[in-house]
């Protein structure tokens, strides 16, 4: 155990084992000791002894479990309790969602759920909920449509604290709330991130600052980081760490196989044992692993670190420390009085205690919904009600058809955009069938192309029984909800909602004593209701693998509806929603540099940001997206806010000179000022970069002693009141000095973490991309090989951030940050193939990379070099620009237009100007300009077409 201690210290403090001067604790008399040897080692104070006893003699501390412990809520006149209170609201609500004669079933189901709620006791649990998003929208907080099960109760869909209709999607209370067993509900809401600390603000001001606090959670050294802790720990090259941690089986249904499993048959990790071949024969065969993985065993599992839940919040009816302790967690550089109060129990001893503990989740697209739709409104004058919506919107299936959904909830990363392209989906039951199926799971039985290929008539459709038909017909005769697996458990064996909500969660934990209850008394419900008992086994043997992959309908459909609205905003409102979407990802430039991409692609200008034009954040003007004053490096919204201030009570800056006059003296900071000039930002007022920088000190001094003097009283020798007509302009010119392109990109770089005016792979792209595999951004989804090894791929880009080292036996390695034109990868280079790249590595070189990727866990994925050459970019040819009337493109015409341009491939880009909207065509349809220029102008004009 001590020895476990020390190595546990060293990977605390980053130290070596054999470091003598690491932290550690000295002599052996670090444990827990018995009466007689304490009494012993305090022999002359044997009273201290005796007063601890007493003390704890005294202690009558009593952890009840099992009980809920909810806060109370006020409930207001005439309404006799909780009880009814909910039921007043929940029926005035139905009346607002399905009108004032409810239908019949709906009232039932209504009324059933209340009746549930009532006899858990939950009521007071709903209006708790119901509460805190009343409060949000009346704040004007945007609150998710719903997350989770709680979709699925109707009562929540007319309390509004969900905005998905249950009966209409087939959604099941049951689900969420399952009457045969009592526990506590759990209701996640999605917050707008900018204002969920707002939302626990008001909690605490609403039940009481002692009554609420923040979660704590512990998190733990996975078997991964276990292995490369290790290695670091024992002195090892970092080599053995990563050639040992490669060994290890790949990520099963999205798990991690614990070292033990990989090392001995493990059952409930079978699959992980058999991928750990290679590692099992290096732990037999080696010395140095097998002391490396005896030491990661020791550590996997163990606390690395404790930190704020990012949504778990505690909510008690007496103060907290009736019931757990609790503390502050400061940040590093901040006033502890400040720091948020957090528990120190984790969230599953909050819950055992039977406290209430709710999730409050910042979830950032709801803020780029947010912010989209101020700015639709700011440009046309009227407000769009996302949340009311057509969900059979053209423009928008025929974006998600295209697999055009950078940016858009869930649909973005490069495998779900070619899934979106084989599925073609056209309705909204297949974004939310996508959102399911795209996880481990399902994609590891290959069911997302089962239902690409079944919805498109590729494979048949037909379900496992034709009773089934009804129940399975919107996926397609495919059981890929939960919801569906209890469906077919009543429909067909005869099951109760409760029972089958029983039997998902037993095959979910994997309980064989109670999945083999169930599987003879599901066979045996079949076979009662005449189906005969080998339907039954055909279905139990669908149904018990089933929780590997089976997801939450009402989940899904909750967040189906998110992406749904995203989808609308950037197929309606591309601008505005993509200004939103990179005002989100300010903060993340390798996701702003993927956005900026795909602006350009969609003919969307995003210029360097502007003194006159540009606001806090991105925002547009026309068909084009200023940068946001606040993304520039040293600027931020301290400075911005006075800024925009001035120049919303006084108009536009003249000139350098006028913004020096009007602006306070905070402002005029040398480094705050040229991040703005280096970045672009006065070229409006006329003024070049590198002109303005030759000269802004002096502007700004003068300007400053103008000031000085004005304020003391003093005026100038020839602008006083005896300067007659005499006109004398002291201003300073700006000398009309241009920078190099590479000199503005690299200030770019520098201050806005992008590349903006211009890309030094831009007109390379076509060439780049035919010597690649992947994109730096896309080697994070790439599939392992068979094996479970990583593909070897070439990557290639401009090479930044470049850090020489050297490893500890003194040979040269190095890291850097390789950027293409969609993102950028961290790469790092071993001494073999540093000494092969010789000069070829450096800042700014572009440069092919061959090599594999490194999966870091937590979804991080940098990128290990085996090869690196220096890559010859060689810009291609001008774009084909053409503009055409919307009159002229009927159907005919388009049919020739296509024939034409693929009659003439070639490596020039295609740029189409329809009215005041420019496209670039995909790359598919580049052309030869100098072939197909002629033909054009005979079909456009001479003027409509331009190379």
């Amino acid at each position: 155990m001590r020895s476990l201690m020390m190595r546990l210290l060293c990977v605390q403090t980053g130290a070596l084992r054999s470091d003598p001067d690491r932290f550690k604790f000295h002599g052996d008399q670090h444990y827990l000791k018995t009466s007689a040897q304490m009494r012993t080692l305090f022999a002359a104070h044997p009273d201290s002894c005796d007063n601890t006893l007493a003390i704890a003699e005294r202690a009558d501390v009593n952890i009840e479990f099992g009980r809920m412990l909810l806060p109370h809520f006020d409930v207001p006149a005439p309404h006799a309790d909780a009880d009814a209170y909910l039921k007043h609201l929940a029926l005035q609500g139905a009346k607002e969602r399905w009108g004032q004669n409810l239908p019949a079933s709906t009232a039932e189901r209504i009324a059933y759920e209340l009746r549930v709620i009532s006899d858990m006791g939950f009521s007071s649990y709903f209006l708790i909920t119901w509460d805190l998003i009343r409060h949000a929208r009346e704040s004007s907080i945007r609150v998710g449509p719903g997350r989770g099960s709680a979709a699925g109760c109707a009562v929540a869909y007319c309390l509004r604290i969900t905005d998905l209709d249950p009966i209409h999607y087939g959604l099941l209370f049951e689900r969420f709330l399952n009457p045969a067993r009592i526990s506590m509900p759990d209701i996640d809401i999605d917050f707008d991130d900018r204002y969920r600390d707002e939302m626990i603000h008001y909690a605490a001001q609403k039940y009481g600052t002692e009554h609420v606090a923040q979660i704590i959670t512990f998190s733990t050294i996975k078997a991964r980081a276990a292995v490369r802790d290790a290695a670091r720990v024992l002195g090892k090259p970092y080599s053995l760490g990563d050639r040992i941690s490669k060994a290890m089986p790949p990520l099963i249904m999205g798990r991690d196989t614990p070292l033990g499993a990989c090392l001995e048959r493990d059952e409930q990790h079978s699959d992980g044992y058999a991928a750990a071949a290679e590692l099992r024969d290096m732990y037999a065969l080696d010395d140095e692993v097998r002391e490396v993985v005896d030491v990661a065993r020791g550590l996997e599992g163990l606390i690395r670190q404790d930190s704020v839940h990012a949504a778990a919040v505690v909510i008690s009816p007496d103060p907290l420390t009736d019931y757990l302790p609790i503390q502050r967690k400061p940040e590093a550089g901040t006033d502890p009085d400040d720091a948020p109060i957090v528990t120190q129990f984790d969230m599953g001893g909050v819950e055992d205690l039977g406290l209430l503990k709710m999730d409050f989740l910042g979830l950032r697209t709801l803020s780029i919904i947010d912010e989209c739709v101020r700015l639709i409104e700011r440009r046309t004058g009227s407000t769009v009600d996302i949340d009311t919506m057509p969900l059979d919107d053209p423009a928008t299936f025929k974006l998600l058809c295209a697999g055009d959904t950078m940016g858009v909830f869930q649909l973005e990363s490069g495998p779900v955009r070619s899934l979106l392209r084989s599925m073609q989906p056209n309705q909204f039951e297949d974004i939310c069938a996508l959102v399911a199926l795209y996880r481990p799971g399902p994609m590891a039985a290959d069911m997302h192309n089962s239902y690409a290929h079944r919805k498109n008539g590729r494979q048949s459709a037909d379900p496992p029984h034709p009773d089934l038909a009804e129940l399975l017909d919107e996926t397609y005769g495919l059981m890929i909800y939960q919801e569906s697996m209890m469906r077919v458990a009543q429909d067909i064996a005869g099951y109760s909602m409760a029972e089958a909500d029983d039997l998902r969660k037993a095959c979910g934990k994997k309980n064989r004593a109670q999945i083999a209850e169930h599987r003879a008394k599901f066979i045996a419900g079949t076979d009662a209701k005449g189906y005969g008992e080998a339907l039954g086994e055909q279905l139990f043997a669908i149904i018990e693998p089933f929780a590997d992959y089976a997801f939450n309908k009402s989940h899904a459909f909750a967040y189906g509806l998110i992406a749904y609205q995203t989808a609308y905003l950037k197929a309606n409102y591309p601008t505005e929603f993509l200004a939103a979407v990179l005002t989100g990802s300010k903060r993340n430039i390798d996701k702003a540099g993927v956005y900026l991409t795909d602006c350009r692609q969609h003919g969307i200008e995003v210029r360097v940001p502007d003194i006159n034009l540009s606001e806090m954040d991105f925002a547009t003007d026309g068909n084009a997206i200023p940068f946001g004053l606040s993304a520039v490096r040293n600027v931020g919204e301290k400075v911005a806010e006075p800024i925009l201030a001035e120049r919303s009570a006084n108009g536009p800056f003249a000139d350098f000179n006028d913004f020096c006059e009007r602006m306070p003296r905070e402002v005029l900071n040398r480094r705050f000022v040229e991040s703005l000039i280096r970045a672009g930002a006065f070229e409006s007022c006329g003024h070049t970069r590198a002109g303005l920088l030759d000269v802004f000190d002096r502007i700004i001094e003068a300007a400053l002693r103008r000031r000085t003097e004005a304020e003391a009283g003093l005026q100038s020798m020839f602008g006083g009141a005896d300067a007659g007509n005499v006109e004398f302009d002291d201003r300073i010119d700006v000398p009309d000095i241009t920078a190099d392109e590479r000199t503005t990109l690299v200030w770019e770089k520098e201050l806005l973490g992008l590349y903006v005016s211009d890309h030094p792979l831009r007109g390379g792209e076509a060439q780049l991309r035919r010597a690649t595999d992947c994109t730096a951004s896309g080697i994070g989804d790439l599939p392992p090989n068979p094996d479970g090894g990583q593909q070897w791929v070439t990557i290639g880009g401009v090479v930044h951030n470049l850090q020489r080292r050297f490893t500890r036996s003194g040979e040269p390695m190095a890291r850097f940050t390789l950027e293409d034109t969609e993102g950028s990868v961290e790469v790092t280079v071993f001494p073999k193939a540093m000494a092969e790249a010789g000069d070829g590595l450096a800042e700014d070189a572009v440069v092919l990379v061959r090599g594999r990727p490194d999966r870091r866990g937590e979804g991080e994925t940098a990128f290990l070099a085996n090869e690196i050459a220096p890559f010859d970019l060689r810009k291609g040819p001008a774009p084909l620009r053409l503009n055409v009337e919307r009159v002229d493109m009927d159907e005919n015409w388009l049919v020739s237009f296509e024939k034409m341009l693929a009659s003439h491939p070639g490596d020039a880009p295609v740029h189409l100007r329809v009215g005041d909207r420019l496209v670039q065509l995909p790359e598919s349809r580049w052309v030869d300009a100098g072939a197909l220029a002629g033909p054009l102008r005979e079909i456009l004009g001479a003027d409509a077409v331009r190379t």
